[in-house]
């Protein structure tokens, strides 16, 4: 693959030319391109209907549900990317983590990781071990068109922390403890993951997503020096791993608006930004040589239209500047959002900018 996201020596792929991957490459676009964090999702009746009785992990094994959930908010909300249904364990479940994902709480670890015997439970990912996968994105890419696909993966350190607490945590004592108390044994698991996460995303790359996210939702927990030393590393890995196939790589966090320099350096072309930065101050942090995505709060899309168009102008005259700008909220869509309130606000959006 060339650098510019176009297979070498091929002519462009059918979504080349989109607004997202446009955006994302940071050229001119036609429009800002829109896509939600947890678009689809809880917010969709029609996603609760077809996910009625079937457990979450399963769900995310199923190519034709993960297809038919995909694509719903592409459908109802005119966005310009679908993200892959899937959830950040599944590449841990796959290699046989014994772990669920209990409704109302999250993930949960049934053995949490604390020694370095339990390394031994974390083997390598292979293509077989997640073939669902390839067949559901073989099946959505056909469907989609010129609508590009982002695949995603969890990030080593937010893996970890939920390994090592064995379920979500506000404080991340266990992982934390480790990662001060046993630096060597903290950085070996997250090699580890990053071996386990860059193969989970080369599988979707090679399946056909025209870009990748790596979350790392807990990582502004972190202080700018401890994530410097001790995650950065790993998650620098996972983005050199996938570098050569020249698909963009957009690396988002919560909270993280003192990491955000940092997360562009551990290899990004796109850094995602909550809401609690302006984009032209994030855009300050990180740097020249980064799209940014984001930020309108999800909170915004409970107030009435008049109110969402105002803080949207606001978010888009503070990306005006940018090299790049992907809109998106500055986190995932809250489950009681109004679909409605989405799909007017992709519109509005739409709109404003036009070129």
């Amino acid at each position: 693959m060339s650098a510019n996201g176009s297979p070498t020596g091929q002519q462009p792929t059918a979504t080349y030319d989109s607004a997202f991957l446009k955006a994302c490459r940071r050229e001119p676009v036609p429009h800002t391109p829109v896509w939600f964090m947890r678009q689809a999702g809880r917010s969709l009746p029609e996603y609760r209907k077809v996910r009625e009785g079937v457990p979450m992990l399963e769900s995310c094994m199923r190519p034709e549900l993960v297809t038919e959930i995909t694509l719903q908010p592409v459908r109802r909300h005119n966005v310009d990317a679908a993200i892959y249904f899937s959830d950040i364990v599944v590449p841990l479940k796959a290699i046989g983590v014994d772990l669920d994902i209990k409704p109302g709480v999250g993930p949960v670890v049934e053995n949490p990781m604390r020694t370095r015997a339990d390394l031994d439970r974390l083997r390598d990912l292979t293509p077989e071990d997640v073939a669902y996968v390839t067949e559901a994105i073989g099946l959505l890419t056909a469907e989609l068109g010129e609508t590009p696909l982002i695949g995603f993966a969890g990030a080593p350190f937010t893996l970890a922390s939920y390994l090592v607490e064995g379920g979500p945590s506000r404080t991340y004592e266990n992982a934390k403890a480790m990662m001060y108390g046993d630096p060597q044994l903290w950085a070996d698991l997250l090699d580890r993951l990053a071996d386990i996460t860059a193969a989970f995303l080369k599988v979707q790359i090679e399946a056909g997503a025209s870009a990748v996210q790596l979350f790392d939702s807990w990582a502004g927990a972190l202080a700018p020096a401890d994530y410097r030393r001790s995650v950065l590393p790993a998650s620098a890995k996972v983005f050199r791993a996938v570098e050569s196939y020249g698909v963009p790589r957009i690396h988002f966090g919560v909270g993280t608006g003192e990491l955000l320099g940092l997360m562009g350096e551990a290899g990004a072309d796109v850094v995602g930004v909550d809401w609690r930065v302006p984009l032209d101050e994030a855009a300050r942090r990180v740097g020249p040589g980064k799209a940014l995505q984001g930020n309108l709060d999800p909170t915004v899309l409970f107030a009435t239209q008049e109110a969402v168009e105002a803080k949207t102008r606001e978010v888009l005259d503070a990306a005006a500047g940018l090299e790049g700008h992907v809109f998106n909220l500055g986190h995932g869509v809250m489950p009681s959002t109004d679909p409605d309130a989405l799909t007017r606000l992709v519109e509005y959006v739409h709109t404003r900018t036009a070129r």
